[in-house]
């Protein structure tokens, strides 16, 4: 049996806390024991947890008697931990402990120099202020985690069920692993390089000098706009409006263009049964084949693959062809997670 200690910070974020928690206290082994022992630590006895309030039964020196550390997120990640914490993290690591941080935790293992010259991952909307904070760590915010032995990295949300159901394979194999994600009613595999399923196109945080044409891109996209259009429409020649697109979004117009349009179509995907082509022709895009690689080179899947994740709709025998070769059959000896 392994003992994991999930790390209660101040501030920590519900949700991540409560999902090591859930996905290790649900792994059996198949003489019915359980796989791993689960205590709850932090610096302090009373932890606040977004409207919660939480006792904590161990303080930090559970940390050193720890196979597996796991570290939520808190709601403001660049809040300093305290040193207390962050000492004890590094003792840990020097011992060998494994160490997995849960979306925004990443900033606390990057804060502990755990991190540096190393992968990591953390929510996508944080991934720029991660690599201004830690410019040592070399952050891939388009895969849902990374493992580099000893430590491993989530983005948000339901990656971080991802990374501790891969944990629970590494430890017990894909029999245990996949029991463990049918009693979570999650599907087992989705593997840590797969994209985070975002178009990182958003509008600029504050005033710039797109804010009158960013608003009619998304109202036209659909046409088969040039960059003598969007010139027009923001009133700029193409030499300003290329330069200042750049210096702004990071993109170019277009690539702000087609970041639109696939954004449109995710949405068309998640909330209509319309076809694939049909979604195409709605969106923008010059063919339905164009549609299909650019949707796979920015979002990482195919359309019909997202559509699955988003809006599974009812049961279709089709579906149990795509699933099987996505996703191994999890009879009493395979596993995978979503």
């Amino acid at each position: 049996m392994y003992t994991t200690v999930v790390l209660a910070l101040p501030d920590a974020i519900p949700f991540d806390l409560a999902t090591p928690i859930e996905t290790f206290g649900r792994v059996r082994l198949p003489d019915g024991r359980p796989g791993y022992r689960t205590l709850v630590a932090g610096p302090e006895r009373d932890i606040e947890a977004g409207p919660l309030r939480l006792t904590v039964d161990d303080d930090l020196d559970a940390l050193q008697r720890a196979d597996l550390i796991v570290v939520p997120g808190r709601e403001n990640p660049l809040a300093p931990a305290p040193p207390a914490v962050l000492a004890a993290l590094r003792t840990a690591a020097d011992r060998g402990t494994r160490i997995a941080s849960i979306c925004v935790g990443a900033f606390t293992l990057a804060e502990a120099a755990l991190l540096d010259g190393l992968d990591a991952t953390t929510h996508w909307l944080a991934a720029d202020e991660f690599k201004r904070k830690y410019p040592a760590v070399q952050v891939n915010p388009d895969v849902l985690y990374t493992d580099n032995g000893k430590i491993l990295t989530s983005a948000g949300a339901v990656a971080g069920i991802d990374l501790c159901l891969h944990i629970v394979r590494n430890d017990y194999g894909t029999v245990v692993a996949a029991d463990a994600a049918r009693l979570a009613v999650a599907p087992l595999h989705r593997p840590g390089g797969q994209a985070q399923y975002i178009v990182r196109n958003r509008a600029p945080s504050r005033p710039t000098t797109l804010d009158q044409v960013l608003p009619w891109i998304e109202d036209n996209a659909y046409r088969g706009l040039a960059l003598a259009d969007i010139a027009a429409a923001a009133g700029l020649s193409v030499r300003t409006l290329t330069r200042r697109f750049k210096d702004e979004t990071g993109q170019s117009p277009l690539q702000w263009v087609a970041g639109v349009r696939i954004r449109q179509a995710q949405e068309l995907l998640e909330t209509t049964d319309h076809t694939v082509d049909r979604i195409a022709a709605q969106t923008g895009f010059p063919t339905t084949s164009n549609f299909r690689s650019q949707f796979g080179q920015v979002v990482g899947v195919t359309p019909g693959a997202y559509r699955k994740v988003f809006r599974p709709g009812p049961h279709r025998p089709a579906d149990e062809a795509v699933l099987a070769k996505a996703t191994p059959v999890f009879l009493p000896e395979n596993a995978k997670l979503l």
